[in-house]
């Protein structure tokens, strides 16, 4: 090919070894974005050959090149729109008739192609022998085996790509014939190759065909292109009733049962499969797998192992990783400008709220990880497409997909999720409308974050029934979720395209430790460009609204005469030791930070020869500040016992003034003017504040609560919210955890909503809808529970059951696709499309 750079696109099936493929032909090389204007993912990758440069794209997974999914969708219009020069199609040799389907499909559309049967092992494993080379003279294209799981077949596959790139003519003269649909595809084609934009932008025959399966796709693409696209609709209306009549079979079965005929025909007659009839390994274990009441229990052992390998573990192991996010804060605390006595300087109060903003997303790393480490070996096995294939019926009843466990599962489905991963993770189903109901109620779960503020809360108003408060607000957001994501579909999104359920059971496979490993750190590398590049703004905007106006003049000069006097008071007593003269007023402040940095430069250190040296390098820093914080003699003692009543007036004095900032700040001005509207849920503008500040991120719901009622006096924040709020009941907290718990999708997450919906409309759609559900949801409870005389724990219990009984009764409400459902398998075609 001389130097002439390539495009090479990658097509094949789900599970057919396609990324494998991607990795052997560019070394894993890879470029990750999305395709233009929608969410699926689109990964590029270079080599070199003959002096050229060949960029490889690898197309979504797709069964087909119709309109039903996004996938096939970008796919196809990828293949129409870059006309790449060569299209590798990646087919499972152990299941060559199957995935033939498509490549038929690329051959109409008259695609440059390499067939290349990936996985021979597996075909040579199961006694299967493929007869290449007849094949190739069936489908008139270059067939290259090879084994890339073991690394073979690389260099064949490239040449391939080479010699059909160089060669002077790449048509194949592939043609199916439909039989008694071939008078209507060809009326249909002289009239389309009377426009000569469109025969000369798309393949004609292939055209024609598409428009009379009834594709949405090939009709827009018509109007976009044909001058008079009503009069060709007309005709393909008129044909496809034509059809029909003399048929009796809809054009886009027959369509599709004639690709499946064909393929296995030319499967029949390439490939030998052993005679004995012995079932795979695969097909063996599929009978307990799949079974339909031996699978679900499978399926939730899995899960359970899932949760605690990923959730529990992952959160030790988060614990175990703290440390080094603590050192980055104590870093940041040390490099930035010293704390004040009241307040702290604009760039150190900043700076510090960015990056503890920043290292609390961090600090989940541990478990996404592990989630994803965990997710890539479901795919890698196998077992991904037969838990879809599990709980499709249950879910599709509520408008969702069987891949929408997932996403719910890492979401929080019990608790201790996270809906970021668990939106992310909504990529991978294929049906539009439930990939969006989905991402409706993702957030809805019980993310580790929303944790804190139970606890808090079932501590201080159900410490006598915990266990029962906590097996209730783990349960009943999915008996809320779901009625909600049928709501959903049956109106906002009702319109939004659905696919039919179709998925193919791959064979089981071993996962390797590199595969698995490149697609967790591969995605947990996207996950920290895409959110942790944004928190930083988020959190600059936050902490304006929280922190400004800022206290009057007058009530600065009230804490500044707290600071006063508590500074004279340990001035007095510095008169009265051997240390006057050597302290001045102006000493008091770098003391205590001075004791704040040995105490931070001691954290973790066990060994008391190293922290000797730490003590050391303190005192010769600076002795004098040594000896108040370290006792040191008898005027140390008695300095050090001053300095802490000093040291409790700041925190004091800080935690007031913070309290009070809060309060006039634009949020608490925001949460006193939302008191009308709350108080039917029993929030005052304490609770409003805190609601509002865990927008950023839920952690500060529980964060902002304790710096409202105090965390530095000696009590827990339950028992200094009960003290501060004395009217406050068990139904108050009812009603605050059901907020929570539906409550809109915090910053990140809001923001992963919207790269994965790819439409502003929809993040702030799951902002409103869930801010409104949750306010009706809170005002019922409290308002209805108060009214009835009913306790905090009798409400929650008579909720429950409202919420178990709707969801029940929304199972029964058929949906749109139950309503009009067809057949698409009959008994003529059985045997083909197996």
């Amino acid at each position: 090919m001389g130097s002439r750079n390539l495009l090479v696109a990658l097509s094949g099936q789900p599970n057919c070894g396609k990324s494998t493929v991607f990795n052997l032909l560019t070394g894993a090389r890879q470029h990750v974005a999305n395709y233009p204007g929608v969410t699926v993912e689109k990964k590029t990758g270079v080599y070199t050959a003959g002096g050229g440069r060949v960029e490889l794209v690898d197309l979504p997974g797709t069964y087909s090149l119709t309109s039903y999914s996004l996938e096939e969708r970008v796919a196809r219009d990828f293949l129409l729109g870059d006309n790449p020069d060569v299209v590798i199609d990646v087919a499972d040799a152990s299941n060559l008739k199957r995935n033939l389907y498509l490549l038929v499909q690329l051959l109409e559309m008259e695609a440059p192609v390499i067939l290349n049967l990936n996985m021979m092992d597996v075909a040579e494993r199961r006694g299967q022998t493929i007869y290449v080379d007849r094949l190739q003279e069936i489908l008139g294209v270059p067939v290259v085996p090879t084994k890339a799981k073991k690394g073979e077949g690389r260099e064949a596959l490239r040449e391939a790509v080479e010699s059909l790139a160089a060669a002077p003519s790449r048509e194949n003269g592939f043609r199916i014939d439909y039989g008694p649909m071939e008078p209507y595809i060809v009326e249909l084609e002289e009239m389309l190759r009377a426009d000569s934009v469109l025969s000369i932008r798309y393949p004609v025959r292939w055209f024609a065909i598409k428009l009379l399966e009834n594709d949405e796709g090939a009709a827009e693409m018509l109007a976009h292109t044909h001058p008079d696209a009503e009069r060709v609709m007309a005709l393909v209306g008129a044909c496809r009733d034509r059809f029909r009549e003399e048929s009796a079979n809809a054009a886009e079965r027959h369509v599709a049962f004639t690709r499946h005929g064909l393929c296995a025909r030319i499967a029949g007659e390439t490939v030998s499969i052993p005679a004995d009839g012995r079932r795979s390994m695969s097909d063996l274990a599929d009978r307990y797998v799949c079974n339909r009441f031996l699978g679900p229990l499978i399926l939730v052992a899995i899960l359970m192992v899932l949760y605690q390998v990923a959730i529990v573990f992952g959160n030790w192991l988060a614990l175990q990783v703290w440390p080094l996010w603590g050192a980055v804060e104590n870093f940041a605390a040390d490099v930035l400008p010293a704390a004040g006595f009241i307040d702290d300087p604009l760039l150190r109060a900043l700076g510090l709220w960015v990056v503890k903003s920043t290292t609390a997303i961090l600090n989940y790393l541990p478990i996404f990880l592990l989630l994803f480490a965990l997710i890539a070996v479901l795919e890698d096995s196998g077992y991904m497409p037969r838990m879809a294939f599990i709980l499709d019926r249950l879910f599709r009843r509520f408008g969702l997909h069987g891949q929408s466990t997932l996403p719910m599962i890492l979401g929080g489905v019990y608790v201790g999720g996270c809906a970021i991963p668990g939106v992310m993770a909504t990529k991978a189903i294929p049906d539009e409308r439930a990939r969006l109901a989905t991402i409706m109620i993702v957030p809805m779960m019980n993310c580790l974050a929303k944790v804190p503020l139970y606890l808090i809360l079932i501590g201080a108003y159900f410490a006598d029934t915990g266990g029962l408060a906590m097996f209730f607000i783990a349960t009943v957001t999915l008996f809320m979720a779901l009625p909600v994501a049928k709501l959903l579909t049956m109106t906002v999104l009702k319109k939004q395209p659905s696919a039919p359920f179709i998925m193919e059971m791959p064979p089981y496979h071993l996962p390797t430790v590199t595969g698995v490993l490149r697609r967790a750190f591969e995605r947990v590398w996207l996950f920290l460009k895409k959110i942790v590049t944004v928190v930083a703004a988020v959190a600059v905007v936050v902490f304006a609204l929280i922190n400004y106006p800022g206290l009057t003049e007058s009530r600065r000069a009230y804490y500044q005469s707290q600071e006063d006097e508590a500074v004279s008071a340990f001035m007095a007593e510095v008169g009265k030791t051997g240390y006057q003269g050597r302290i001045a007023a102006g000493d008091v402040l770098p003391i205590i930070l001075f004791d704040e940095s040995l105490k931070r430069a001691k954290q973790g250190i066990t060994d008391q020869a190293e922290s000797d040296v730490v003590n050391g390098r303190f005192e010769a820093e600076n002795p004098v500040y040594y000896a108040v914080v370290k006792r040191v003699g008898k005027d140390g003692k008695a300095l050090n016992k001053a300095l802490k009543k000093v040291d409790r007036v700041r925190k004091t004095v800080r935690r007031e003034a913070r309290a009070e900032r809060f309060e006039t700040s634009f949020l608490g001005i925001m949460g006193r003017a939302l008191e009308p509207v709350t108080q039917w849920a029993g929030f005052n503008w304490r609770i409003n504040i805190a609601l509002l500040s865990a927008f950023a991120a839920k952690e500060n719901s529980a964060a902002t609560l304790g710096s409202i009622y105090g965390i530095d006096g000696g009590q827990t924040v339950q028992e200094s919210m009960k003290a501060g709020e004395a009217g406050f009941t068990a139904l108050h907290a009812l009603a605050l955890m059901l907020f929570m718990a539906l409550y809109p999708p915090c910053v990140p997450t809001s923001i992963m909503v919207r790269h994965q919906s790819n439409s502003t409309k929809w993040m702030l759609f799951s902002i409103a809808y869930q801010t409104l559900l949750g306010l009706f949801v809170a005002s019922l409870v409290f308002t209805g529970g108060k009214a009835l005389g009913l306790s905090g724990f009798q409400t929650m219990w008579a909720f429950y059951g409202l919420c178990v009984a709707a969801t029940l009764v929304m199972a029964l409400i058929p949906t749109p696709e139950e309503k009009e459902v067809a057949p698409l398998i009959n008994a003529s075609c059985k045997e083909n499309c197996s």
